[in-house]
């Protein structure tokens, strides 16, 4: 299972939210280069750098940032937040990111994300399937939508998505465990290479999150809090 920190942009710092909410911003490091500078230091191979400047503009908002840290490090930077159109995919990619995240677009335009699926391949997309109470949340989180999770997943993997990343924005920013239920529900229902994502706040999380059949773990509050040392990190890559 890979393990992938998470840098979250907002006025061009590295902050973190509670829940979504942006009202409930703690900044962490004025330099989001910085930081992952020091995720790469200790071993972390994998970063999931979220635009949430982007995912409130919807379109993408801080690709100079994403192109420093793929330029200045060797991490592989899975990009996320405001991408809703072909020139912010051709931004994203442009500046350095592996892989790229379709969050609300998913839910509002299928098709242009199944366009994108033909045109870069299942290992360059990544479905963003963030749930809150059961269905499908978007605009960062700001709105509810009637989608259940599950058939929105299986419904993608249908048409060839591979990976799928799924934060359960109840739990996101709270470190009180991982939603363990949501996870082996997804994955006895569909064949996914599933991404946790939200309220990881110890190894014994991650080794559960494994023993779920996760292919991925997102790590970001228990990092800046300490609850989670990079040492134990570099120990667990």
């Amino acid at each position: 299972m890979r393990i992938i920190a998470a840098i979250d942009i907002l006025g061009g710092k590295c902050v973190r939210l509670t829940r979504g909410d942006f009202s409930a911003e703690t900044i962490y490091n004025k330099d989001p280069l910085e930081a992952a500078k020091m995720m790469e230091y200790n071993g972390i191979k994998y970063l999931h750098l979220v635009d949430l400047d982007g995912a409130k503009s919807k379109m993408i908002v801080n690709y100079r940032i994403l192109e420093k840290i793929a330029s200045k490090t060797s991490l592989e930077v899975d990009f996320g937040g405001g991408i809703r159109s072909d020139n912010d995919l051709r931004i994203a990619f442009g500046s350095g990111a592996r892989q790229v995240t379709a969050g609300s677009v998913a839910l509002s335009s299928p098709s242009l994300v199944q366009d994108w699926l033909i045109k870069y391949g299942n290992e360059k997309i990544i479905l963003g399937a963030d749930s809150k109470g059961g269905k499908i949340a978007i605009d960062g989180w700001q709105q509810e939508s009637d989608t259940d999770v599950i058939p929105f997943i299986s419904e993608y993997c249908s048409k060839g998505m591979k990976y799928a990343i799924c934060t359960d924005v109840d739990k996101d920013g709270l470190l009180k465990g991982p939603a363990i239920d949501l996870y082996r529900g997804i994955l006895s229902s569909v064949k996914v290479h599933l991404i946790a994502s939200g309220g990881i706040s110890s190894i014994n999380d991650i080794i559960e999150i494994k023993e779920a059949g996760c292919e991925g773990a997102i790590i970001g509050k228990a990092i800046y809090e300490g609850k989670i040392k990079l040492k134990e990190l570099r120990d667990l890559c």
